[in-house]
C-alpha cells in the first residue's frame, strides 16, 4: 500500500487496532480525539468581535478578517452567514432580512426607488 499512497497511507498498526474493535463489537471505527484546535470556534466573544469589525467598516472583505483576528477564513464565512445573517451588497455587509422600521427607512429617504419597482 506504501508503494501506491506513499506517505497517505495508514499505518499497519492502526488497520489492525481498527480491526480488533470491530470484531469486538464496537461498531465506532474512528480515531480518538486528539489535543488541538477546535473544528469551528464560533463562542459569542468571537462572533461579537467579528460583528463589530463589520459594524466599523462595511467594506471589510472577508479575507481581511482573519487577518484582524486569529480564526479561520472557513470560520469567518460561517459566522458572517450563518450565526449574524449577513450578505455583501454593493460592497457592503447588510443583514439579510430588515425590519419594518429599516424598511420605513429607506422608503422616506427614497420614496422614488420604491415606485420604480412598483411599475
Amino acid at each position: 500500500m506504501k508503494k501506491v499512497y506513499g506517505e497517505l497511507c495508514l499505518a499497519r498498526c492502526t488497520i489492525f487496532r481498527w480491526c480488533q474493535r470491530y470484531g469486538a463489537g464496537c461498531a465506532n471505527i474512528k480515531d480518538l480525539p486528539r489535543p488541538g484546535q477546535e473544528h469551528v470556534v464560533t463562542n459569542s466573544a468571537t462572533i461579537s468581535a467579528v460583528d463589530e469589525l463589520i459594524r466599523q467598516n462595511r467594506r471589510i472583505t472577508r479575507r481581511e478578517i482573519p487577518v484582524e483576528l486569529p480564526i479561520s477564513k472557513g470560520t469567518v464565512y460561517h459566522i458572517i452567514h450563518k450565526k449574524l445573517g449577513y450578505d455583501k451588497v454593493c460592497a457592503q455587509w447588510v443583514p439579510k432580512h430588515l425590519s419594518e422600521n429599516q424598511k420605513t427607512a429607506r422608503r422616506e429617504l427614497d420614496p422614488s426607488a420604491t415606485q420604480e419597482f412598483l411599475h
